[in-house]
């Protein structure tokens, strides 16, 4: 029995053995697990995969490596996303459900303009009265003694004691005893009472009571609401004189404010819809029978004026309206139409995302677009959507965010971060130049005037290159010299303004450079000199024969920056010869 159990335990003990050694001889070394890593994350179905930095995604290589600006190891990028348009911005379902992201397609439709308008009930002014005692006297006594009371024509409103009515009463009363004989006395002692304004029936009552009217009663002359009180008792009154305003309320204006925006969208005619606040519920209508022809100049606004019967004096003066007017806008036809919320504004120009959906990914592109008039909530495109494209309504900064991430297109650089492409030239070869050269913005003359400058210029890079001090200074003299004999006047009118900025930032530039005494400081200013023409050649395309936007990632104290070269070698000018061969090829014009 025990020799059975010995041998089961030899039996066990040399097939473990047996297994380790096969093991130990089998087993894959450190160096096959990376290369077989390498092997899995070198393609995706085939697809070579670009490299990028976590913290830096404008770096493109197509190996793995370090990044050259944080030194941290790079990472494959998504194969879908890499082979999408390289300007767009990618975006998983997930991501854009995180980001709020909608979208919805572009048609066309007939643009109608909603203006708001605020104003109040006012009295219409024509039917605003004074009432005037026209008889001198002192006040005996107010039938009506505050503001808002309700007179009747004819009323009696107050009562005057007069002494010139009173010697006048007296003469009547003796011409009307000389009728017969003095005719003529009688119609002037009538005439004098009849100027003060007292009626025929007053006149044959003082005739037929032979009693003079000390307290002569005053008679409203209109129906209406007391709206002013201007006398008191005891007043001593002249001819004239106003006692109270009157106002009829039968009719009301509704006075709207229409600010100078808003003025070319409000016409004669024009039917309100508006409401009051004091009355909840009830909504009304109205026509415009007046705007202002002048604009009020402390309050910059202008007046449009709806009249409104009053009925049960439901309008009351200075009670507040709100009012809307809604207009087609003419000569427009059917127009393009977008939310606002999906145009974002960056004071010079308006752009908006267009979404396109492929086998391999949902990406966001920007888009330049020209905006018509405001309708409310919503924009008329003039130029740059067309019918049936597809945008996004929501969401819009969190693509534009992740945009300017990625170094692409975005609302704040319609051209991205040249150094996007980083070692990677496949996008410049693709496209053959730079998307924003524009050719035809100047005039064979202008480009022929701007030619001696890039020549100087190439001729300082190029110093610069070869760590030459000497020459390098004599380059920006030329290049100063070709800058000042640029003939401005060969300039479109629509360029001439954007070619004296460049200029302007050149001068400045080089008039720094000339106190420079040291190829470290020439290069800093070199760096500034370099932006502006990158510019200008970006925009102008002014050189006859092909030119490379190159790009240094250490330069400028690791913030990166470009230069022009007519060569496509990389021949770096912010190191010389210390990193002659550092940087990459970005753009090609």
């Amino acid at each position: 029995m025990k020799n059975i159990i010995k041998n089961k335990f030899t039996v066990v003990f040399i097939a473990l053995v047996i297994g380790a050694l096969i093991g130990w001889v089998v087993k894959p070394t450190a160096k096959s697990i990376e290369m077989a890593a390498h092997d899995h994350v070198e393609s995706v179905a085939g697809i070579p995969l670009t490299y990028t930095c976590s913290m830096h995604p404008q770096i493109r290589q197509n190996g793995p490596g370090d990044c050259p600006i944080c030194g941290m190891d790079l990472i494959p990028l998504d194969a879908a996303q890499e082979s999408t348009d390289p300007a767009s911005i990618a975006m998983s379902p997930t991501a854009m459900q995180l980001a709020g992201v909608q979208t919805m397609v572009v048609g066309a439709e007939m643009a109608n303009k909603t203006v708001r308008l605020n104003g109040k009930v006012q009295i219409d002014e024509r039917l605003l009265y004074t009432q005037a005692s026209h008889i001198p006297g002192r006040i005996e006594k107010l039938m009506v003694n505050f503001t808002g009371e309700y007179i009747e024509k004819g009323q009696t409103i107050a009562l005057i004691y007069s002494p010139e009515l009173v010697t006048a009463q007296e003469e009547l009363i003796q011409a009307a005893k000389y009728k017969q004989d003095q005719p003529a006395l009688f119609n002037a002692a009538t005439a004098k009472l009849k100027n003060w304004k007292v009626s025929e029936s007053q006149i044959e009552e003082i005739l037929k009571s032979r009693e003079i009217v000390k307290n002569f009663p005053i008679k409203a002359n209109v129906s209406g609401f007391v709206s002013k009180k201007l006398a008191n008792y005891g007043d001593h009154l002249t001819i004239g004189q106003a006692i109270y305003e009157v106002s009829n309320l039968s009719k009301v204006w509704v006075l709207l404010d229409i600010y100078e925006s808003e003025l070319p969208w409000i016409k004669l005619g024009d039917q309100v819809s508006f409401t009051v606040q004091s009355l909840p519920g009830e909504t009304f209508k109205g026509k415009i029978n007046y705007v202002d022809p002048i604009i009020n100049p402390t309050t910059r606004v202008a007046q449009a004026r709806i009249e409104m019967e009053n009925s049960g004096n439901k309008f009351k003066p200075e009670m507040f309206v709100s009012g809307v007017v809604t207009n087609k806008v003419t000569g427009k036809g059917e127009s393009l139409v977008v939310p606002k919320t999906a145009v974002l504004w960056t004071g010079k120009r308006s752009i908006v995302y267009v979404q396109n959906v492929t086998d391999q990914a949902v990406t966001f592109q920007l888009r330049e677009v020209t905006l018509g008039p405001a309708l409310g909530d919503e924009f008329i495109i003039e130029s740059g959507l067309g019918p049936g494209e597809e945008i996004a309504v929501n969401g819009t900064f969190s693509i534009d965010a992740a945009a300017q991430l990625a170094g692409k297109p975005s609302m704040m650089s319609l051209v991205g971060n040249r150094s996007s492409t980083g070692h990677s030239h496949s996008s410049m070869e693709a496209n053959g130049h730079s998307p924003i050269a524009n050719s035809e913005a100047i005039s064979k003359e202008s480009k022929g005037e701007l030619k001696p400058i890039f020549d100087a210029y190439f001729t300082l890079k190029d110093a610069l290159t070869n760590d030459d001090l000497n020459t390098s200074k004599s380059a920006a003299k030329n290049l100063q010299a070709a800058l000042s004999k640029v003939d401005r006047s060969t300039f479109k009118s629509e360029v001439y303004t954007e070619w004296m900025k460049y200029d302007k930032n050149l001068t400045d530039a080089l008039e720094n450079l000339q106190q420079q005494k040291t190829l470290s400081e020439i290069r800093t200013s070199f760096q500034a000199i370099s932006d502006e023409l990158v510019a200008v050649a970006e925009r102008f395309d002014p050189y006859p024969s092909k030119i490379y936007i190159q790009h240094c990632p250490m330069a400028k104290n690791n913030e990166g920056a470009d230069w022009l070269s007519l060569s496509e070698e990389i021949r770096n000018p912010y190191f010389g010869g210390k990193m002659l061969k550092c940087g990459s090829v970005t753009e090609r014009i």
